[in-house]
């Protein structure tokens, strides 16, 4: 049945995406299913957006349809088969989408008509609707001030490292489970193998890391991934570069991101100028010679004093000004997130994963998705005669609750405008709790990136028991619902916002509605 309906979802979506034709590439991260399009025009935004399974679109160097957290797994293979099948599976998605929008019948308005507006003279949106085309002006506003270059190549780093995030999920809960066996000294004869499972892949990681990159910037990605391996291969350890003796590993993911972009450099040139009958020889080999040549007397040695300066400065920051440190970065994210400045931050991530087994910084940030819970629960209860924003607010508090923001963020706090500011200021209180008891001793980070909210407790792990940093965050994160809450309740709303607001609308027809479908996205 789970089969039967994830196929019926990508049928329903292919006809609306303009057919198999106009597909030229299928992918998918934590919860999108991530598409390159022929030509736009033929995408049916309206529609896409009234399919109960989808919760919105988001337009990027790729068109992307947020369907949520474990759904994308399961519906992104059904809809690459479709378009492998090419007419045969456009004619099919045509016939099941024609199904299931019968089966679907009012579900969810396709147009905004649901709901009239407002009596009140007042031009603040009072809709879900409203809301939610008022939030996809702000992203496209906010979309065409972030085409810079320095963003639209942090936007391409954090497509290198998003890629890599199933796999460091799923090694950080095995580690973790591995952590409670040991502790508990339940099955001895099982750590060694869970051990092995969950370190080897961040063993590797800098070749994935160059594979990814090569892949990203135009080259070839195997190349990409051959110089990596040089930073992880052990005999590495007979090299002597500015006097030092390398070690297998320096540099990490900053070395392998360094190396890879190299290596695309010099096969872009070699391409252009080594004659086409000796591409096949001379291009992989020198591309991977002199690449490999750099990252060993050079790259290795400078990424690894990057590496552990980060590392070191990360540490010496929560340390000393734990709570400040805190209380700014908490505080600070979502408006990160809409300036496209939060990628910065993943290879920041990963690499504290490498050297420490996780990151300090991910707990501390994923209080602004806190902040955010609590002020749409303020929002809520300060609007009970608006049923259509209710609505919408009950079909998104779960998916926020779970570290997915979207839905409430651009369909509910950041068109109304003050509850966003109050939703940062839940997150600040709630960053600066955790940020305090690090500064106090009490480590709390995440072994992978990516989940936030409840879905994080699987992945916490400290540098004291378990129970201390789980105490840590659920600590902080309750902080963070009730600063958001109250920030909201007393201070989000003006008076005659209040009074526009709380007029008497219908709730949206049942279904996902419109507002809790978002413009844009929040974790990669």
């Amino acid at each position: 049945m789970s089969d039967d309906k994830n196929r019926a979802t990508a049928a329903a979506l292919l006809p609306l995406v303009g057919g198999a034709a106009n597909v030229t590439s299928v992918t998918h991260c934590m919860t999108r299913l991530r598409l390159g399009v022929r030509d736009r025009s033929l995408v049916r935004d309206a529609a896409l957006k009234a399919l109960p399974a989808v919760l919105g679109v988001v337009e990027d160097d790729t068109y992307q349809i947020v369907l949520g957290p474990g759904t994308v797994a399961r519906v992104t293979p059904e809809f690459a088969a479709l378009v492998e099948a090419g007419a045969d599976g456009a004619e099919a998605g045509t016939a099941a989408a024609g199904e299931t929008a019968a089966g679907e019948a009012g579900s969810a308005p396709a147009t905004d008509t649901t709901a009239p507006a407002t009596t009140s003279a007042s031009t603040a949106p009072a809709t879900a609707d409203e809301l939610a085309a008022q939030g996809a002006t702000l992203k496209a506003r906010q979309k065409a001030r972030n085409a810079t270059p320095v963003k639209l190549f942090l936007r391409r780093i954090a497509d290198i490292f998003v890629p890599l995030i199933p796999a460091l999920i799923g090694c950080g809960i095995i580690a973790g489970l591995n952590g409670l066996l040991t502790n508990f000294g339940v099955l001895p004869a099982l750590v060694p193998a869970l051990a092995a499972i969950a370190s080897g892949f961040m063993s590797l990681i800098a070749v994935f890391v160059g594979h990814n990159t090569a892949k990203e910037f135009g080259g070839t990605p195997v190349l990409g991934g051959a110089v990596a391996a040089i930073i992880v291969y052990v005999g590495v350890a007979k090299v002597t570069a500015f006097g030092q003796q390398l070690s297998p590993g320096q540099g990490g993911v900053l070395g392998a991101l360094g190396a890879a972009l190299l290596a695309v450099q010099i096969e872009k040139w070699c391409r252009r100028h080594v004659p086409e009958a000796l591409d096949v020889l001379v291009t992989p080999t020198v591309t991977v010679l002199l690449s490999g040549l750099v990252t060993l007397f050079g790259l290795m040695f400078v990424a690894g004093e990057v590496a552990t300066a980060i590392g070191t400065c990360a540490n010496w920051l929560l340390a000393h000004g734990g709570a400040a440190a805190g209380f700014l970065l908490g505080g600070l994210f979502l408006p990160l997130v809409m300036l496209g400045l939060h990628q910065a931050l993943i290879p920041i991530h990963t690499t504290l994963i490498e050297q420490q087994g996780y990151t300090v910084l991910l707990p501390i940030l994923a209080m602004a998705g806190a902040g955010q819970v609590g002020a749409a629960l303020a929002v809520y209860f300060r609007l009970p005669g608006n049923r259509s924003i209710r609505t919408t607010i009950r079909s998104a508090l779960p998916a926020g609750l779970l570290g997915v923001g979207e839905p409430l963020i651009y369909g509910v706090s950041l068109p109304l405008g003050r509850p966003f500011v109050t939703a940062c200021v839940g997150g600040a209180f709630g960053g600066g709790f955790v940020g305090l008891f690090n500064q106090l001793g009490t480590t709390a980070g995440s072994t992978a990136i990516g989940p936030s909210g409840w879905a994080l407790f699987p992945l916490l792990k400290g540098n004291g028991s378990l129970g201390a940093t789980l105490l840590v965050y659920a600590l902080g994160l309750l902080i963070g619902y009730a600063a958001g809450f109250l920030a909201t309740y007393f201070f989000g709303f003006g008076k005659q916002a209040l009074a526009d607001l709380n007029t008497v609308t219908p709730a949206p027809a049942t279904g996902v509605p419109a507002a809790s479908r978002p413009e844009a996205q929040v974790s990669p």
